[in-house]
């Protein structure tokens, strides 16, 4: 491209530079590398990603459970026999 200064306008031209020759090349576009976005997570990061699938607590029911152990009444024969039952499943 050549600059004649203010007053000289030209027309509209190629973006094609004068280094790049059309003969000889074929017109098949060339393929860049694909381009891949990575992450990577901290140990703090995973760790706070894993509390983040926590249930949320129930708090009446963590609140009636600690009153019931207070008072004694929570564990019942049935409750215990349920409990084993399901020990002796997991085990067996």
């Amino acid at each position: 491209m050549q600059v004649h200064g203010p007053s000289h306008i030209h027309g509209a031209q190629s973006l094609n530079g004068p280094h790049l020759s059309r003969l000889g090349h074929s017109s098949a576009p060339t393929q860049s590398p694909a381009i891949r976005d990575e992450l990577e997570l901290s140990p703090m990061g995973q760790l706070l990603d894993k509390v983040q699938e926590l249930p949320d607590i129930r708090s009446d029911l963590v609140a009636r459970i600690r009153a019931e152990i207070a008072a004694g009444t929570y564990e019942t024969e049935e409750k215990l026999e349920i409990a084993l039952e399901r020990l002796l499943d997991e085990i067996g």
